[in-house]
């Protein structure tokens, strides 16, 4: 430290209206922290450049109004990089871990210098219970004091999607463009790699309206990883809940890069959505790092088991869950997202094991203080709020139970499309369900259909690829001796565990992933895609990529005839149902008839024509049945208005159907799974039609 550097500065009280750091004016800072149990706070600046890790000044905090430390600080270089030291009292087994041997991140701090990597001299409580004496500074994470904002939005403004016409596709940032030949070698990977040309074109043509970021908040490397020559590479491990990942940043500033991001895919009708990691921290357990919450204030913002405050009550599987019901740990929270939507213009959230985020203080509630808060606020309402809904803690699967202004993604619909076309016995009735946006999770609260995200694979688990090729996982680099993943995955590898050259078992699997894609996109709900499924990625088998940083993640960008082909099967499949609303209702079917038809809204048939009894739902056997769509009443005319009719068959074999015997229309034929590039032909109604083994067909009305 340097007497003359900290004679330069001039300290002033300052306000505690603002947590983090907040530029007053060019050089003029204004400090606050929360610490309720601390007894004083130092801010530590880091001013020379050429050596990172000296601190340069330390101040004292003098001015505590209730329970936020502050004061504002005039005439700090551009540049400073700057941390904090609490000092309070060592009692492990009461809760309390103040060391101000650690040098602690802002928790929010908007700016990070550079990637954050685990170091042993993060560690304060030893595994012997004994304290660490190390300093942290040199390998610390530390923010950058910021200027004032001078970017400019130029007019951009929220797309507000309705939810019935959204089409979200999750994706790791870095791996969607990290092979991308069409894009500047050192775009790739990047926030600007993300809003090039080629890409938004490729997401235009498929028909995408939403892309869901994996977590671009900063993140912490595990330090075990780091043993292995791994990352975490999913990035589930968040350090700042206000800060863009610096490592997706071309140059040395990520807020204006993300922000660039955001504003190129507005322009193109793209709205962003950010999975979001507030149920738990980068500091794991107690014996953990200690570089963030843990310093500031451990009983505050962590979850305690009751009785013995020195033990975390962890429902995440992650070390720690963070105490949302505390008002400091709920503020942080709240402030975060409204930052995220009215600084940076994000368009929703995607929650992590947002159970957790109920749990108050360790059941859930749909009525908690944070659902409370977010239905309420004024910024976040009109946002896409999707829940994770389960976490690891007692009673953690509350699918269906989430706030009426709340989506869900669908883990049912998942399971059980997965066993439908995998030919498994029994499962046609929820099936159907499933089809029909799952009624019996989402209408009690009175959500509409497109509360279900209609997933068939998301970043954890097997691509679409993988599903059909794999029936065990292939998790051997990952360095777990193959012990990590989920095991349970509903998947048949149709004969060949892995790649073959046997062209009966490819043509096979080419037509399942057409049929799953078919059917999280035709169903009622909102289509997710995986990136990468619909250009047939594969990680070899590997359902727990979360270290992997290398080419197992990342998309290969390869323009084979299957790949072009699986594409423009996408892209007809979104803009059918972009052109039909009868693939998009605002209402959940009833059942009733209408009008002088005298057929209901959706019906169901045998192959053989006639309608299907409550008896033909039981049968053990794969599924071979019909749906119909009645046509919509909103379109009365146009080539958009007719029925449509929807032909499943999850056998093995070559199956015949008749078409509907209460009708008497003509009918076309728009997809055929097992013909992808088919041309749309015509049927009379008293015709059937041949749906090879494991396929759909969908046809339409002519009118």
């Amino acid at each position: 430290m340097t007497e003359n550097t900290t004679n330069s500065l001039s300290i002033r009280p300052g306000s505690s209206d603002c947590l983090g750091a907040t530029p007053v004016d060019f050089g003029v800072v204004n400090f606050a922290v929360f610490s309720s149990n601390g007894e004083s706070v130092d801010l530590c600046l880091f001013c020379d450049p050429e050596a990172p890790g000296e601190e340069t000044c330390r101040i004292r905090l003098t001015e505590r109004t209730g329970d936020i430390w502050h004061n504002e600080i005039a005439g700090i270089p551009e540049g400073t990089r700057y941390g904090f030291r609490v000092h309070g009292l060592w009692a492990p087994n009461e809760g309390h871990l103040f060391n101000p041997r650690k040098l602690l991140l802002d928790p929010y701090a908007k700016r990070i210098d550079g990637p954050s990597l685990y170091d042993d001299s993060l560690l304060s409580l030893l595994q012997d219970g004994s304290v660490d004496q190390t300093d942290s500074a040199a390998a610390a994470p530390k923010a950058v004091v910021p200027l004032p904002d001078t970017f400019d939005w130029e007019g951009d403004t929220p797309l507000r999607l309705p939810m019935a016409e959204t089409v979200v596709m999750e994706m790791h940032l870095k791996g969607f463009t990290r092979m991308h030949p069409d894009i500047p070698e050192d775009q790739r990977g990047t926030y600007a790699g993300l809003c090039h040309d080629v890409t938004i074109d490729y997401l235009q043509g498929l028909g995408i309206t939403a892309v869901q970021l994996l977590p671009v908040h900063q993140h912490l490397d595990d330090g075990f990883l780091l043993d292995r020559g791994l990352v975490n590479y999913w990035g589930y491990n968040t350090l700042g809940f206000f800060a863009p990942e610096a490592r997706f940043a071309v140059g040395d500033d990520p807020v204006t890069e993300f922000r660039e991001m955001v504003k190129r895919l507005h322009r193109a009708g793209i709205e962003v959505i950010l999975d979001v990691v507030y149920n738990h921290t980068c500091e794991a357990g107690v014996t953990g790092p200690t570089c963030f919450l843990r310093g500031f204030d451990n009983h505050a913002y962590y979850h305690s088991v009751d009785g013995k405050p020195g033990i975390y009550h962890d429902v995440t599987g992650c070390g720690n869950s963070v105490n949302i019901p505390h008002p400091f740990a709920m503020r942080m929270v709240m402030d975060s997202l409204r930052y995220w939507v009215e600084e940076m213009h994000v368009d929703g959230f995607r929650f992590d094991l947002a159970v957790e985020m109920g749990r108050e203080p360790k059941e859930f509630s749909r009525r908690c203080a944070f659902f409370k808060a977010a239905q309420q606020d004024p910024v976040l309402r009109r946002t896409k709020l999707i829940a994770e809904p389960w976490d690891l803690g007692l009673d953690g699967y509350q699918l269906g139970n989430f706030p009426a202004n709340w989506k869900e993604l669908n883990g049912k619909f998942r399971d059980c499309v997965r066993a439908f076309w995998r030919g498994d016995p029994g499962v046609a009735g929820e099936f159907a369900a499933r089809l029909t946006g799952s009624q019996e999770l989402f209408a009690h609260n009175n959500r509409k259909p497109s509360a279900g995200l209609n997933m068939i694979t998301s970043h954890d688990g097997f691509t679409l690829r993988d599903l059909v090729s794999y029936n065990d996982k292939h998790n051997e680099q990952n360095g777990e001796e193959n012990r990590d993943g989920d095991s349970h995955n509903i998947s048949y590898n149709l004969g060949a565990e892995g790649e073959t050259t046997d062209s009966k078992i490819q043509e096979v699997r080419l037509r399942q992933i057409r049929n799953f894609l078919v059917t999280s996109i035709l169903s009622q709900g909102t289509p997710f895609i995986t990136a990468g499924d619909e250009a047939l990625r594969t990680q070899g088998g590997n359902n727990n990529s979360y270290c992997q940083d290398n080419e197992i993640s990342w998309l290969n960008w390869s323009k084979g005839e299957d790949e072009e082909q699986l594409r423009r099967f996408v892209a007809k499949l979104l803009a059918f149902r972009k052109e039909h609303p009868a693939l998009h209702r605002q209402r959940f079917f009833s059942g009733k008839k209408i009008g002088s038809s005298n057929l209901p809204d959706a019906s169901w048939m045998r192959p053989d024509g006639g309608a299907k009894e409550i008896i033909d739902w039981s049968i053990d056997k794969a599924g071979a049945f019909a749906m119909m769509i009645h046509r919509d009443l909103a379109a009365s005319s146009g080539p958009n208005s007719g029925f449509l009719l929807f032909f499943f068959n999850a056998r093995a074999r070559q199956n015949t159907f008749h078409f509907p015997k209460k009708t008497t229309c003509s009918w076309e034929r728009i997809i055929d799974t097992a013909d992808p590039d088919a041309e749309v032909i015509q049927a009379g109604a008293d015709e059937v039609t041949k749906l090879s083994g494991r396929s759909f067909q969908l046809w339409r009305e002519k009118v």
